[in-house]
């Protein structure tokens, strides 16, 4: 394990309507107000999009299991946002629901907002971090430089 301190920031609250996605907004706004480093916390509707729900095969380089829906779901979802090749890169997980369904894991691309969404970033300073690709597993993961090892 290796870990970092730092301090929470600036808070920063949206309404996110019918139509739009939270990768695309929680990313715009961490640009335009220079945010490096957060935690993001969504809740509201979904109207459709495709969710990791792990690894089709637990060895070997990462192939993700995809469900789709295009139908009105619930959300409540947490992520972090770092810098990813100098931009900011949300990576989010959410549960993602409608009558007795419920997917877990990490919404994707083509996620659209169903009516409303809240969106809550909470920023942190005083972290130096950023995503790094590593070919081996071919995803970008989390690098704390600084860090403290356990």
């Amino acid at each position: 394990m290796r870990y970092s301190k730092g301090s929470l920031g600036r808070v920063f609250v949206a309404r996110l309507q019918d139509g739009e996605s939270i990768y695309e907004a929680a990313e715009e706004i961490a640009q335009k107000e220079s945010i490096r480093s957060a935690v993001v916390f969504a809740v509201g509707g979904m109207r459709s999009g495709r969710v990791v729900t792990g690894p089709v095969n637990p060895d070997g380089k990462i192939v993700p299991n995809i469900e789709e829906f295009n139908d009105a779901r619930e959300i409540v979802g947490f992520g972090t946002l770092f810098e990813q090749d100098g931009k900011p890169s949300l990576h989010f997980h959410a549960g993602i629901g409608r009558g007795r369904e419920a997917l877990v894991g990490c919404p994707r691309a083509g996620m659209t907002v169903y009516l409303v969404l809240e969106l809550v970033i909470i920023e942190i300073i005083g972290l130096d971090a950023s995503r790094k690709f590593d070919p081996a597993i071919g995803v970008h993961l989390l690098e704390i430089l600084g860090a403290e090892k356990q």
